[in-house]
Formats: C-alpha cells, structure tokens, sequence
C-alpha cells in the first residue's frame, strides 16, 4: 500500500487540480528569471483566493515553508522555492476586479499582468504608471513584492507610490486588509517591497491616473557613456522632472539593433528622453533638455514625430535584456543605484571592474534615478569565466555603495543579495529587520531564506534566518573578497542630536517611559467621552489627559532643527527632524528648492509622525532614528530607488513617536513650488490593531516611547 502524501489534506480543501506533486512537473517551478534552485516538493495554482488562504493555513500548522510566485520573472533568486516547500502559484488570480476613474483606482488581483491593466485603462484616459521592462509578462503581485519600477517611476514612482491597500493573507493564516487610511503605523507599505516574507497579497487597490494630454521622445546620441551621464546630472539640476531618462551603452545598442533593428544611432551612448504633461508643458520642457543635451556634447538627436516611431525606440530599451541575453548562454543582471551625481563615476568604476575580472559587461541605465543594470553576459558551464562573473557583479555593487548608494533599486534581495545586506546596513538594522520578520512570521515559513543574510544579527551567531533551510544555490555564494568591504561610515549626529540619544540611552537604562514630542502641536488629547474624534493641543505643553505623564520622561525633538544637507544637483535635502515647517519652506526656498509639503505649523518630525500628510510619503528617500534603547538606524539615503529591506522609513508614519524617535529625514526637492497644498492638514487619530502591535513589540518591546499609545504592552 503506497504511504498517503503528506498534502493529502490540503488537496481536499483546494480548488479540483489545484495541487501539483507530479516530479516532472515540479521540476519547471524550481527557477525564477536568475537563479535555479531545489524542486518544490508540491506546487498549488490557486485559482481563488481560497486557495491562498487553505495554503498558508497548512503550511503555518504544519510548519511548510511556502514560496508565492506570480510570473517568475524576479531577477535576484526571490521566487525560488524553499527544499520541502510548497510554490504557491498565483498566476491564476487574474481578474480586474473594479476600476473606478472618479476616486481614482484600480481593484485586481495578484495574478493581473501588468500590460493587460495597462491595455484596460488606455480607453478611459487613464494609467498605471509602474512599467518594468517585463511588463508583457510580470504580474501586479509580483510587482509589490519586489517594489517593481521601471522607466516611467522617475517622475511618478515605483510600486509602493502607487499601493492604496491591500489585502493578503498573513504567515499565520488570517485574512488582513492594510491601508493608507489605517492610524497608526503604515503597514501596507511594509508589505510592499517585502519579497513574500511577511505575506501573501490577494487583492491590491491601486492608484490610476489620467493620461497627459502630450508627450514628447526623442533620442540623444554621445560620443562618451561618461558625457551622457554628465547630461543626465545637469537635466536633473535643471529641476526637469522627465517622465523617463533611460541610457545604453554601444555594446547593448549593437545588440539591440542586431535583435530589433529600433534605429538606435551608432553612438558610444545612447540617452531615451521622455516628457509628458500639457502640450504648453512639454513644449517648453522638450526646448530646455534638447538645449542642455547639445551643450552636453550630443553629437546627434531625433524625435519620435510618430507613435509607430515612440514605440519602436521604446521596444529597443525594453529588449535591451533579451537581445544582451542572446550574447551568451548566461547574463547576470546587477541593480545598483547611486545618487544622480555620481553616475559618471560610476560607470568609470564599472567598467574598470569589468575590464579587471574580464567579463563582457554591457551597461543599461535608468539614468535619471540612479539605477543602473550592468549586464555581465558569460557561460555557467565554464566555472572560472562563472566565478569572475559573480564577483565582478559584487564589486559593482560594492562600488554603488561607496559612492553612497544601495545594491537594488528595483530587482529586489531574493536569495542573491542577501549577504550584500550586511555591507549596507549595520547589525543593528539587520536584527531590526530580523525582528520584524519573526513578529510577522515566527514558524519562518513565509518565503524563508529571503532578504536577510546568514547568519542573521538578531539571531544567535550559529543560526540562519530561514530555520536551517538555506535555499541559497552555492554558486550565489558572496565570494571571500567580499568580507573585506568596508561599510560607508555613518554620518555625524548634530550636538542637539547627540544630546537627545543620550537622554534617549539614559532613560533606556533606568527603565523610564518617555513622551516623544516635537513643539508639541499634534500631541492627541484624551476624547471628551461625546464621541467626537479627538482635539489636538497646541503650543510646547504636554496635554494633561496623557495617562501617567508625570513618570514619564520628555524627548523634546524640537530642538533639531537644522539643514544637514542640500543637494541641488542631485535634487535631495536632509533635514533634522525637529525643524518647524514654515521655517523649513523659507530655507529651501531662499536655495530655489521646494518640499511637496503643506504650509503647516508644528515640526517635520510631527507632521511625519502623525501622519498629517499622507503624500509625503512620495518624497521620502531615508531616515535616521534612534530605537527606545538609543541605538541610532539609517534607513536609505541620497538615492531616489531604493529596495533593500523592509520599508521602515514608511512604517514610522503613523507611529506617533511610539516606534521610534526620527533624526533627520532626506526628501526629494523640486525646482518649482506645488500650488494648492492645505494650509494645515489634520494628523490622523493614532490606532493600533493586532498588526501593529506586532510591530511596536519588534521597535520597543519595553513599551518606553510613548508607552501610553499601547496600554497592556509591557512597561
């Protein structure tokens, strides 16, 4: 009598056929876009969100390990299955479910490839503006999993710009729907970005926008890659914002013409320009950046005088990655991003990489953010050619970061970057994150192995992240030279800063709560008991309702108040979180630089925390805080694309100071002022469901800031 399978009770609770454990079908689900790993040892195509729902329920009581996949086309080891792991495949979770032009979204389900929703919105005037390249084939699913961008995400995004809510199934089982309307901190977008380790999205509402009235292509060829890359830095410090700045190499045009044959001029570099707005906007814009490319050295230039012509250019760019791919039985696609300055530098460096490990490198760039994807054509089959492979793209993610950049901008960590993780990040970010993933995920079932390097700081020295199971192929594994990178030392505190951490330390180690404030302008009051949604103090006091409030001790940010840094050419300003918003305004606008923030009173760090303004969000590029016990964490930096790690930065709005205290903060800057913001937004009411409990426990599991926000929580 054969043994019964051990998924024997999750095929009776499944859509019929939905459980797969046939071998030589499992074999095909054992690879994404990059890597091969072991076979699944059974693959389910959920076909409803039942499915999903059962899955995660078995795998969280059994102790599974389950992997989530949409079209695999991750390029960094993030859809590879876990040994003895179940594949969930979502493909088949393909319905638009809603579009609703009036408030401005869209309802689909994981499943949704992203050109189809394109396809549905072009007839109502509308958009979607995430593009990756593999937007023919990618799903929506996947898209927020890795924070997808693409070429349009300089002026509008990447994928979390656009995430309104979603609702996923949790590593334990339950059914959840997070928001951008939710008090308390921003859940929603820890998942988005998350690679399918903290859950498994089922339904995603995103945000639509109406077409622009014009656009405007049209190419610039160079002489030198290096004088593209200058053009690229002056367009941005003009304060043009193009819809898409994207660059090629004459290595990747050689291939792309000998592939598509787009009409790409025989150049040592090719620039992709592409405006949009009203056709007095583009008008004016397409004069200005066509002027800046001629003084830049642009030997030629062309227009797309037709949408037959825009398409063509844009179908090279978009298969610049297949036609690299035809060079050799093997690519591999690195994604680093440096700030807009220092692109030159970074192709200089990139190529002498290349030159010295010997590999054929051709380079392809969303120029205008940074983000650049060296592709290193080579032949797994040859080991020495393999090996200078992976170790001349681990050095080009070195150099990303010693020019002050990250190691993703888009691709995400999967299994393939997640010991680079600790070249960016310091231990204590690390065990931050490693934190968060057990407060989600503590049977480490949920895509293990993923984003964070092993051994984990959070961890004890001899465990791994992912429970023991280590999916990582041994030919990703970072070679030796790669523990000789020294981290980018941190930047120095301002004296109101350090004295502020300091008082933060010294109340850690007495066991003291405190009350994190900045002038004290959104500080809640206790309801009236009428049922009417809470006042807010103003002035520098303390409300009196706070419960507890003579015990506890004052963390008063206020008194950081100081422009760290501002970046004209590369268009970022970092600022200490406890300057007042009209004297911030009046500061950058005396540099020609503005914050897409409202004329308010109280602090930035008030109006973050608070969550005052949900659309500043868009604009966050990092953030430096100090944890309850005085640990001092940077998260992202100078750099537009981002997608190392979980998104805490976004997380902390919301948090009320209950998280952690915020440092200083680094915006993107405009050259023009946004008409018709608020004068003075309301700060959302603080919440704390289940979810962000689980979170507070991960930041504070002493419950010292703003202990009052979480009654019951240990003190």
């Amino acid at each position: 009598m054969a043994a019964p399978s051990p998924f024997s009770s999750l095929r009776s609770r499944l859509s019929p056929g939905a459980l797969v454990t046939d071998q030589a079908d499992l074999s095909s689900y054992s690879y994404d876009a990059a890597l091969r790993g072991p076979a699944p040892a059974a693959v389910v195509l959920a076909r409803r969100a039942c499915d999903v729902l059962e899955t995660v329920r078995f795998c969280s009581r059994e102790g599974v390990p389950f992997t989530a996949r949409g079209a695999g086309t991750n390029l960094a080891g993030g859809a590879v299955p876990s040994p003895g792991g179940i594949l969930l495949s979502v493909a088949r979770l393909d319905r638009i479910l809603e579009i609703d032009t009036l408030r401005g979204y869209a309802l689909v389900e994981p499943g949704v490839v992203n050109l189809d929703l394109q396809k549905r919105l072009e007839p109502l005037g509308f958009f979607y503006a995430p593009d990756p390249a593999s937007h023919k084939v990618c799903t929506i699913g996947g898209n927020i999993a890795e924070n997808a961008g693409g070429p349009r995400c300089l002026k509008y995004g990447v994928t979390t710009n656009h995430v309104l809510a979603l609702e996923a199934v949790m590593p334990d089982g339950s059914l959840e729907r997070f928001s951008l309307e939710d008090p308390g901190p921003e859940v929603v977008s820890l998942l988005a970005g998350s690679e399918g380790t903290l859950g498994v999205v089922t339904k995603a509402w995103l945000k639509i926008l109406p077409a622009p009235e014009a656009a405007h292509t049209f190419l610039a060829g160079f002489d030198s890659l290096e004088a593209a890359m200058e053009c690229v830095g002056t367009v941005i410090a003009a304060g043009v914002v193009p819809r898409s700045l994207e660059s090629l190499d004459r290595a990747t045009v050689e291939s792309v013409e000998q592939y598509l044959r787009s009409g790409y001029p025989k150049t040592e570099a090719v620039l992709l320009i592409e405006l949009d707005g009203t056709r007095g906007e583009v008008a004016f814009e397409a004069a200005r950046v066509s002027e800046i490319c001629l003084r830049s050295g642009a030997k030629e230039t062309r227009c797309a005088s037709e949408p037959a012509e825009r398409e063509r250019l844009w179908e090279g760019r978009r298969g610049a990655y297949p036609a690299t791919a035809r060079l050799a039985p093997n690519v591999l696609v690195e994604d680093g991003v440096v700030p807009r300055d220092r692109l030159a530098e970074a192709v200089r460096r990139i190529r002498a990489i290349a030159e010295r490990r010997r590999v054929r490198t051709s380079l392809v760039f969303h120029a205008g953010d940074g983000n650049l994807h060296p592709n290193i054509s080579y032949d797994e089959r040859d080991q020495e050619e393999a090996s200078r492979a992976r170790e001349a793209g681990l050095e080009m993610l070195r150099a990303c970061l010693e020019l002050g950049g990250t190691i993703s901008g888009e691709h995400g960590i999967g299994l393939e970057k997640r010991e680079a993780m600790a070249w960016m990040f310091e231990p204590g970010a690390l065990a931050l994150f490693g934190r968060l993933k057990e407060a989600f995920d503590p049977r480490g079932v949920a895509n293990p192995g993923k984003i964070l390097p092993s051994p984990c700081p959070s961890r004890p020295a001899n465990a791994s992240p992912d429970g023991g199971r280590d999916a990582r192929p041994p030919a990703s594994t970072a070679p030796p030279a790669a523990a000789a990178f020294a981290r980018p030392g941190p930047r120095p505190l301002g004296e109101a800063a350090r004295h502020l951490v300091e008082r933060v330390r010294q109340c850690a180690v007495e066991g003291r709560g405190m009350l994190v404030s900045g002038s004290g302008s959104r500080l809640p009051r206790a309801p009236s008991g009428k049922g009417e949604r809470p006042p807010f103090g103003d002035g520098g006091s303390w409300p009196p309702e706070v419960p507890g409030r003579e015990g506890l001790c004052p963390i008063v940010t206020a008194g950081m108040r100081t422009v760290l840094d501002l970046d004209r050419k590369n268009c970022t300003a970092t600022v200490e979180a406890g300057i007042s918003i009209q004297t911030l305004h009046l500061e950058l606008g005396a540099q020609g630089r503005h914050l897409r923030l409202p004329k308010a009173g109280g602090t930035l760090g008030g109006l973050l925390a608070s969550k005052a303004w949900v659309a500043s969000r868009d604009d966050i590029l990092g953030m430096r805080v100090a944890l309850a016990d005085g640990a001092v964490l940077d998260f992202g930096g100078k750099v537009v694309k981002n997608v190392a790690g979980y998104d805490v930065p976004r997380l902390l709005l919301g948090s009320w100071g209950a998280l952690a205290v915020i440092l200083d903060v680094t915006f993107k800057v405009y050259a023009a002022s946004l008409k018709g913001l608020p004068v003075g937004p309301l700060p959302k009411p603080f919440g704390a469901g289940p979810w962000q409990r689980r979170v507070k426990a991960a930041f504070d599991p002493r419950n010292l800031l703003n202990p009052w926000l979480h009654p019951g929580a240990p003190a």
